[in-house]
């Protein structure tokens, strides 16, 4: 028995919808980051999965999933340094408690 695009779509719905639920449930800044990450990886599986799925594409979709994987990459970064930065002069990441950008 093959897994079909069906299987790979169903699970990265159920991974977007983890990671959208996350982000909106939780208050801390670096689960959010997480949840974000999470939902980002969905969207690479169905490009990757698309990719296979459909000849015409000859290999499309993976080359794009590694390009949103450096941009992950890169968001996090500089996610992750907003992240301490706010740390430093609040002591907290939660997000309800950071209502502005003033030091």
């Amino acid at each position: 028995m093959s897994v079909t695009l069906v299987w790979y779509l169903i699970v990265a719905a159920m991974m977007f919808a983890i990671g959208a639920w996350g982000a909106m449930i939780r208050r801390n800044a670096v689960v959010v980051f997480m949840c974000v990450e999470l939902m980002i990886n969905a969207v690479n599986l169905t490009l990757v999965a698309f990719s296979d799925y459909l000849p015409k594409a000859h290999g499309a979709g993976t080359g794009y999933a590694v390009l949103v994987i450096a941009i992950a990459a890169a968001e996090v970064a500089v996610g992750l340094a907003i992240v301490l930065a706010v740390f430093r002069t609040r002591r907290t990441v939660n997000i309800d408690e950071i209502n502005s950008m003033k030091g």
